[in-house]
């Protein structure tokens, strides 16, 4: 699958101002990158010998799957409109960052199908069962538009936001040097314990310690 960059403008948020960039593939699917201190790289020359690349820290890096219910809905089943959120001013605090956006709605299932675990799991089913009951893969999301999306800003090495160890591996198989896995636990509350227990227990996601506090001081 290709990826083609679309186009580009100025974001102010309440986190401050990003650059929005928009990516789209061959089946028409738009995927979102936002930037702060980097600059787009021209693709058609060779990189000069004073490329500011080499001269920048290390970006600080989000890959964030769309979550409508989390990210616009404010849900509490999960933790992902936290997460958006903190990365964003994470990003902005750093000065020089990306937030890879993702539009693969529930680990890739779209958005229907997810409602769908969620009645599933309204009747006791954890999230991996409830996907597997449907006969749906546990985990469909794919991360090839990564690459391209951080080689339209000439980045390839990363402080790596995440808890997810396949998000690293895919990005290390690929070429890309993640220097840093930076860790994110926020929005963990009564609603959504189990489904984070699940996505550490059962999906290998890295939460035990500071996901264990957290549990400890939302009780």
């Amino acid at each position: 699958m290709s990826y083609q960059f679309i186009t580009s403008a100025k974001l102010p948020t309440r986190h401050g101002e990003f650059d929005i960039h928009i990516f789209e593939n061959d089946e028409g699917q738009e995927h979102v990158m936002l930037t702060v201190g980097l600059s787009v790289v021209d693709q058609t020359t060779a990189p000069s010998s004073d490329d500011t690349s080499s001269q920048r820290p290390i970006p600080l890096v989000r890959i964030h799957s769309e979550c409508l219910t989390g990210d616009a809905f404010s849900s509490l089943k999960c933790d992902c409109g936290p997460q958006l959120n903190t990365a964003m001013q994470a990003v902005q605090e750093s000065g020089c960052g990306a937030i890879l956006y993702l539009r693969q709605e529930g680990r890739g299932i779209g958005l229907t199908n997810k409602i769908r675990a969620y009645a599933l799991q309204d009747q006791g089913h954890d999230t991996l069962d409830a996907n597997l009951m449907l006969g749906l893969p546990a985990d469909a999301r794919i991360y090839d538009m990564c690459g391209p999306m951080l080689a339209h800003i000439g980045v390839n090495a990363v402080r790596l936001i995440t808890n997810n160890p396949n998000k690293v591996a895919y990005l290390t198989e690929h070429g890309i040097d993640v220097v840093e896995r930076v860790p994110l636990l926020v929005g963990v509350n009564d609603m959504n314990a189990e489904y984070l227990a699940t996505k550490r227990d059962r999906m290998g996601h890295m939460l035990d310690k500071d996901f264990n506090t957290a549990i400890h001081l939302n009780k």
